[in-house]
């Protein structure tokens, strides 16, 4: 898709105030496009079928088809648009759901609109949103229930990480701290371009779809623990 093409995002939520006040927003930016509409998974995807879209919304608790079921089928279209789940803290575990069905990132429902557009434009750009503060809050929620999948021999390396040098693996606990590119690069003394590579390398050695879902194997990995993160958060 050329520069001067708007981002297309379709939004997915029973509620159609709620669709309402997201389309309301999003179409008022110049880059940023709404170019369908679903009010549970099932229509979600057909629409996703015969409609090209960058950038799905998509409420995770939803009547018929939920929003976890609905992201596995888009993710698994071909050339899919990337998903940012819609959530509130109480539905922590259906967040870890819908990352391991392939969501890009997650979003909290009562997020600024501000941060619902850079979310939109994060994603869209090959990142994932965890870097806001919204997603880097419930980050520390949804944390601790990221080491089901963690090794139980202590210090055990775990597969997936034992081909990345020591300043990827220095890169890739940082992503899990929910650090941008800029953040990463200046901790590191190194330029932004730089951090780039390391993270397209973290992400083809571990067979990681996206950031996020490489965050989720440094905490499922013991690579990083919960407790780190909320030391990183507090000072």
């Amino acid at each position: 898709m050329s520069p001067e093409q708007p981002v297309r995002v379709v939004l997915v939520d029973d509620q159609q105030m709620v669709r309402a006040g997201f389309r309301m927003v999003i179409d008022s930016q110049p880059d940023l496009r709404v170019v369908g509409e679903a009010g549970d998974g099932g229509a979600a995807v057909e629409l996703l079928r015969r409609t090209p879209a960058d950038v799905v919304l998509m409420d995770i608790r939803m009547p018929g088809t939920d929003g976890i079921e609905a992201t596995r089928q888009v993710t698994a279209l071909p050339d899919p648009p990337r998903v940012v789940v819609l959530t509130t803290f109480d539905l922590d575990e259906y967040v870890v759901a819908a990352i391991g069905a392939g969501a890009s990132g997650f979003l909290l429902k009562d997020a600024a609109p501000e941060e619902m557009l850079a979310a939109v434009r994060t994603v869209h750009d090959g990142d994932s949103v965890i870097a806001a503060s919204s997603t880097r809050r419930l980050l520390q929620h949804v944390a601790p229930m990221l080491r089901g999948g963690a090794p139980t021999t202590p210090g055990a390396p775990d597969p997936a990480l034992a081909e990345l040098t020591p300043r990827e693996t220095e890169v890739l606990v940082q992503m899990a701290y929910g650090a941008s590119n800029t953040e990463i690069a200046r901790g590191l003394y190194v330029s932004e371009a730089t951090v780039k590579t390391h993270v397209g390398r973290v992400l083809a050695k571990t067979g990681s779809r996206d950031r996020v879902q490489a965050v989720v194997l440094a905490y499922r990995s013991g690579l990083v623990h919960p407790a780190d993160l909320l030391r990183d958060a507090t000072g």
